[in-house]
């Protein structure tokens, strides 16, 4: 038959295909499972460690072994979640019903995430950036700049301290950004002491 061809495998062979498929299934296997476990590692030396875990673990392929990947990666996800924590409040400060001191702290929280937004924004730039020439300044710029950023996010549940309600809302829509860039804040510092 034209255009017609067959393939024929000896046992051998296909017993070869099939062990290298094996071998290169428990290799990548073996891979991902080292790279969970620097994660799993390096997480424990947050002050959330299962937060940490569970919010990075998933990028393990991409994060490997590498300290500046994972800072960078905690980083970005603390940004994203800031983002969306930020929008929400925006919406929630749209509801009607409540007293002008409640919305004077509701612009103030929004204001606060805004400045964390750009701090955490300004520190992931600076860190995926290639090379510097000052390696110690960068990372000390980017140590104030998430430092303050968590500041920030701690003290936008404060304006509420004469609505207990509001401010539960609010620390419970906060309090996830909190940790997760205290999260990053660590991994940031360990980092920056292996570099520095």
């Amino acid at each position: 038959m034209e255009g017609s061809y067959s393939i024929k495998f000896k046992p051998c062979n296909v017993v070869l295909i099939i062990l290298l498929i094996t071998s290169s299934t428990n290799l990548i296997y073996a891979l991902e499972k080292t790279h969970v476990e620097f994660i799993r590692t390096s997480c424990n030396l947050t002050t959330y460690p299962t937060l940490c875990f569970n919010s990075l673990s998933t990028q393990a392929h991409a994060i490997q072994t590498s300290q500046k990947l994972l800072a960078q990666t905690a980083l970005s996800v603390t940004l994203n979640t800031t983002l969306t924590t930020s929008s929400s409040m925006v919406k929630m400060s749209k509801v009607h019903g409540m007293n002008p001191r409640e919305v004077a702290a509701m612009e103030d929280c929004i204001e606060l995430l805004s400045d964390s937004v750009d701090k955490l924004q300004k520190s992931l730039e600076e860190m995926s950036r290639p090379g510097s020439k000052d390696t110690g300044l960068v990372m000390s710029d980017i140590q104030t700049w998430v430092s303050s950023a968590l500041t920030d996010e701690d003290t936008c549940s404060e304006g509420f301290k004469d609505d207990p309600k509001m401010k539960s809302v609010v620390r419970g829509k906060t309090v996830i950004v909190a940790r997760l860039t205290s999260n990053a804040l660590a991994l940031i510092n360990s980092y920056a002491s292996l570099n520095g």
